[in-house]
């Protein structure tokens, strides 16, 4: 994968549905993600490069998935197989314990919270490019869940907007190895500019602060 620096003012960590769902151990995909969560040591992760971005000077954006509401999909005509399950297992509920942030990964001063997505992809019907796009941002940095489906579709997103992509491999998860596989070694390298660890990135944001 094609190496780069993270510019000052131009760089961004996107963080994609940090909610308990997610990531409590109550939650209720916490069952289907935790082998993998475990496997890469995910929680330690994104706090390590949330830290490290912080201290960096990079903001952080949060992309939330749309939390559920009664009566969210009356009279659609089209819903996603995901949606569709989001929708009857009450995914992100508004008002719950699954629905809020997960202790430590919410919005902190300065964060940026988009609007929520309703599908995958954190771009569409949403004001994260406009976000991005006036603050200066040209490149960003995917960290959060699913590996292979919110956080593949945004990241997609950003390099057909063309932003420069980054993946961090080991502060995402999937509720498989082959899904994680498919998401790092069979997708990610047809569209992402780099594909790389925690420790990968948080190296080379120390380089640059020592140059």
């Amino acid at each position: 994968m094609a190496d780069s620096a993270y510019p000052k003012g131009q760089t961004a960590l996107l963080c994609v549905d940090p909610y308990n769902d997610f990531l409590a151990e109550d939650g209720k995909m916490w069952p289907a993600l935790s082998e993998v969560s475990r496997s890469v040591d995910l929680h330690a992760n994104l706090v390590r490069i949330r830290a490290a971005m912080r201290e960096a000077g990079h903001p952080i954006f949060i992309l939330p998935h749309h939390r559920h509401r009664d009566g969210d999909f009356d009279g659609w005509a089209h819903l996603t197989p995901f949606q569709s399950a989001a929708h009857e297992h009450q995914m992100f509920a508004e008002g719950t314990k699954g629905g809020d942030w997960y202790d430590g990964f919410g919005p902190e001063h300065g964060d940026i919270v988009v609007k929520e997505h309703w599908g995958a992809s954190s771009f569409a019907n949403t004001d994260l490019d406009v976000q991005l796009r006036q603050r200066g941002i040209t490149h960003v940095i995917f960290i959060g869940a699913i590996a292979n489906t919110c956080t593949e579709a945004s990241a997609r997103y950003a390099a057909e907007l063309g932003y420069h992509v980054t993946l961090i491999r080991d502060a995402t998860a999937a509720m498989s190895h082959d899904a994680m596989h498919a998401a790092h070694e069979i997708n990610g390298p047809t569209y992402a500019h780099a594909i790389l660890t925690t420790a990968d990135v948080i190296g080379k944001l120390a380089a640059q602060d020592a140059a």
